[in-house]
């Protein structure tokens, strides 16, 4: 399996954005990060489901609407968003 890292570097365009808006957002759903991206939502779902792929990103269900997940970075995640020195 790859680094996370490389995982990250080889993703396309959104699925970064997305990556860069939740970790700078925090949990959000999937309609939140379309919003947030000025996205489609089936191009914001799509760099969801890459960004789950690799291990970077998790989904639980929203506890406001449980017709809804709610996606954050794994730990993994946190640490690729994290600059090393």
């Amino acid at each position: 399996m790859e680094p996370a890292s490389e995982t990250l570097s080889d993703l396309p365009p959104s699925a970064k954005l997305v990556f860069k808006v939740l970790e700078y957002n925090g949990s959000l759903t999937q309609g939140e990060i379309a919003d947030e991206t000025m996205l489609p939502r089936r191009t914001a779902r799509f760099g969801l489901s890459r960004l789950k792929e690799g291990g970077l990103v998790e989904d639980q269900v929203s506890f406001r609407d449980a017709r809804q997940s709610v996606y954050s970075l794994t730990e993994t995640g946190e640490q690729v968003g994290t600059p090393s020195n």
